[in-house]
């Protein structure tokens, strides 16, 4: 069955037009020099054939046709991208503008853009950690995860850090035969409550995972806006003021092979991490056989080639000695 690989046939047909009425005012051109030479029409109407003949063949080219399709390996090295974003009420401070998870946002987005050969998975945590999203390569589907985070999509509480870690822990079990490279990319503020984080981040080296740590937010910190009004306050009633934690972040990824970066008003850490997940290698090359339509636009090419060749050797005289 033939089906064309760039099926665009609104813009080749307005080439079309445009190609016929360049040559039917070229045609009108030529016929009052040769009438005033006394040329032979014929001769201009093989010229003329040749031509509409050659631009119709390098249409048909440029449109791609295929003709069945034909197997061919493809061979790719198995990286998978685990996106972990804190959604606790602090991230929404506003000593990043115009917030720290809208900020993270924003950028997580662009990230996701960048791997559309990795899978990618995304992972919220507060008080508790959920798979918001498991890993897979539809870029489109984790980015409208990621424009849905809100501070209100778990229960307020103190915020874990060891918890999102362990939930990608156990879905790091790699299947027989397919190792992937595995990089979790976790985003908060650095809150966290005394946590004792070395188990975990033992396993996560020993599997070969490696945390990359964003910080949002500043030292300085600021209040936290409720959703309806006023102002978070402990209680003691006293406001509360968020600060950026870099301690536990750094840990995270120092103890694991990763790298820590800071996002904040004058920082942008998301450029330099981006670096580092692009030269970060896949463990195992996989090879699979995917089928591919056989586009045929050599034959069309050549065809039009030849009669160009034609045309240049049967140029038309048109004064004579």
């Amino acid at each position: 069955m033939l089906t064309w690989a760039y099926p665009d046939f609104v813009a080749a047909g307005l080439a079309l037009l445009l190609a016929l009425g360049l040559l039917a005012r070229h045609w009108q051109r030529a016929g009052r020099a040769g009438r005033a030479l006394g040329t032979r029409a014929r001769h201009r109407g093989w010229k003329l054939t040749l031509r509409l003949l050659t631009g119709a063949a390098l249409l048909a080219a440029a449109l791609g046709p295929s003709l069945g399709v034909s197997q061919r390996p493809v061979r790719t090295a198995g990286k998978d991208v685990w996106l972990l974003v804190d959604v606790s009420r602090s991230m929404d401070a506003p000593d990043v503008a115009p917030s720290r998870l809208l900020r993270a946002q924003a950028e997580l987005e662009t990230l996701v853009a960048q791997f559309p050969a990795d899978r990618l998975g995304l992972v919220v945590f507060g008080a508790e950690a959920v798979v918001q999203c498991p890993l897979t390569y539809d870029q489109a589907a984790v980015q409208v995860f990621i424009r849905t985070l809100r501070t209100s999509l778990l229960p307020a509480g103190p915020t874990t850090l060891r918890e999102p870690l362990e939930l990608v822990l156990k879905r790091l079990s790699p299947q027989a035969g397919t190792p992937r490279a595995t990089a979790l990319v976790l985003v908060s503020d650095g809150e966290d409550f005394g946590e004792n984080l070395e188990p975990v981040l033992r396993e996560l080296a020993r599997a070969g995972a490696r945390v990359y740590t964003v910080g949002v937010g500043t030292e300085k910190g600021s209040t936290i806006p409720k959703p309806g009004g006023g102002l978070v306050r402990d209680g003691k009633g006293q406001l509360v003021q968020s600060r950026l934690r870099e301690a536990p972040l750094l840990q995270l990824s120092a103890q694991t092979g990763g790298q820590y970066v800071e996002l904040s008003n004058q920082q942008n850490g998301f450029e330099p991490l981006l670096r580092l997940l692009r030269n970060m290698p896949g463990v195992a090359e996989q090879v699979r056989t995917v089928a591919v339509a056989d586009n045929r636009y050599r034959y069309p090419l050549a065809v039009a080639l030849l009669l160009l060749a034609l045309d240049v050797a049967l140029t038309l005289t048109i004064i004579r000695p």
